[in-house]
């Protein structure tokens, strides 16, 4: 049983699930408490210390369906025992003529009982990075890594019918195909962990499909089909929002002599009263201010949607800790001082290295703009500058592998992460799991998708690989959208 534990867990940690030496000693421990041979008994032993949360579930029992079902021996089954001297004849005979190849060893391993290390190659292919490729970009890395899988799969296919075909002369038919079907469910299992890589459970998102209608027929259309006129209209309203929601928020710790009693400060203060509780202390309620950080995808018609958020957003800076705004097509650039301060100047001192905005020399305070209308010509520059090349194709994954490596150190557990974009990568790479890692460092991830929810699973779309790593995602496409979600954010 302890050789069955270590090997499992060495399956896990293969897959991607953390799990320490202590917990596999306390999971050793408790099966000493369980009966062994009652399999849900068992199994809730093993999840309640390998998997650590809801989201790890899934993962798990895909590990184990696997582990102890998809490739259990043929000497584990009273009716199969005949035959595991027959098939670790073939299994001997095929390794012999095989290569030196890391892939055919490690399948050969998998097909003995022992998937740690293939399982090990297929999460490296699932979590692969893309080269950072300038002129022509593709997904054919990872794509081409899992054909040559493939067909190492369907090679191994073909050598064990030859082989089988030669060997199985002293066996009935009844066993021929009894072995054959184990030789053909061990491969399948082998290709499916290729094409079907388990998602994690996500049962805490929140998603929002429709909001209240508010502002009659302007708030209902599309942020897209504004025209001039109605874009001004709606930027009043979005700045008369925005004051409003700032008094609401900055009244709510404004009133002190309401609210919940200190009695250790009114007890303390009593004693210039000879102990009469005269001066009564009311605890004061902390902001509770978060810092924000904001990727927006500046391409087509999803732009039309990030710069109102853009600008509702720094219209409020005083209700969050701080407010660090990114833009990308394919290039992520931070336009935090761009925006803050609205410089028209500034532009003409900006160098992108790396991803990584940088200023010469200093600025003329003199012609900083000031307020909403400063805000809103940056963003009309940020569009019209070359600061980022806006003709390039989107690239979602290129983007959350920039800000993985240049900007890991501004998120924390204050940090709330808002994506502003339709998730179209153009087949490109999508790299969810980066945004798996980035979930686990900040607050809150939120995705604000300027698209109605029937065509998000459409096309080049990926946002339902980007959903199991969100804790909350929403249509945003109109100014009722926004102002509901803002307010939600900010109160």
């Amino acid at each position: 049983m302890l050789d069955t534990m270590i090997e499992f867990t060495a399956c896990c940690r293969s897959y991607g699930l953390r799990v320490s030496t202590s917990e596999v000693l306390d999971c050793v421990r408790h099966i000493c408490l369980v009966d062994p041979l009652d399999e849900k008994e068992f199994k809730t032993v093993l999840q309640s210390n390998y998997a650590k949360s809801r989201r790890d579930q899934s993962r798990f029992n895909s590990l184990y369906n696997l582990f102890f079902h998809g490739i259990k021996p043929l000497d584990s089954v009273n009716s199969f025992t005949h035959l595991s001297s027959t098939f670790n004849k073939i299994m001997d005979m095929m390794e012999k003529n095989q290569s030196n190849d890391p892939v055919e060893k490690a399948l050969a391993e998998f097909m003995r009982g022992k998937p740690a290390q293939f399982l090990d190659q297929v999460h490296k292919l699932n979590i692969m990075s893309v080269k950072n490729q300038k002129f022509f970009k593709s997904n054919m890395d990872q794509l081409s890594a899992k054909l040559g899988i493939m067909l190492v799969i369907n090679q191994m296919r073909q050598r064990i019918t030859k082989l089988a075909g030669t060997h199985l002369d002293n066996l009935d038919q009844e066993s021929i195909r009894l072995l054959n079907q184990h030789f053909t469910k061990l491969l399948n299992n082998a290709y499916a962990l290729l094409t079907d890589e388990p998602r994690e459970n996500n049962d805490s998102l929140v998603e929002r499909k429709s909001v209240i209608t508010t502002n009659a027929e302007l708030g209902q259309k599309s942020f897209s089909s504004l025209s001039n006129l109605e874009v001004a209209k709606v930027m009043e309203i979005i700045e008369l929002f925005a004051r409003k929601l700032q008094e609401q928020a900055s009244r709510r710790f404004r009133i002190k002599r309401k609210g919940t009693i200190d009695i250790k400060k009114t007890l303390r203060n009593s004693g210039k009263y000879q102990g009469v509780p005269l001066d009564i202390k009311f605890r004061d309620k902390p902001k509770n201010r978060s810092s924000l950080v904001i990727l927006c995808d500046i391409s087509g018609s999803v732009w039309s949607s990030a710069r109102f958020m853009l600008n509702i957003l720094y219209a409020l800076q005083d209700c969050f800790t701080r407010v660090k705004s990114f833009v990308f097509v394919a290039q992520l650039v931070e336009v935090t001082s761009l925006l803050e301060r609205g410089s028209l100047n500034q532009f003409n001192k900006i160098n992108v290295v790396d991803g990584i905005t940088q200023t010469q020399g200093t600025i003329d305070q003199d012609t900083v703009a000031q307020g909403a209308n400063a805000v809103n010509t940056a963003i009309n520059t940020i569009l019209n500058s070359n600061i980022i090349n806006t003709s390039e194709h989107t690239d979602y994954g290129a983007a959350l592998s920039s800000f993985k490596k240049n900007h890991p150190h501004i998120l924390n557990h204050k940090t709330t992460l808002i994506i502003m974009g339709d998730g179209r990568s153009n087949y490109l790479n999508p790299q969810a799991n980066i945004l798996a890692e980035i979930r686990e460092k900040c607050k809150r991830v939120i995705w604000l998708n300027p698209e109605p929810y029937n065509t998000w699973n459409s096309g080049d779309s990926e946002i339902f690989a980007y959903k199991p790593h969100c804790h909350e995602i929403r249509t945003c496409m109109n100014l009722n959208h926004l102002t509901q979600f803002v307010k939600e954010l900010v109160l």
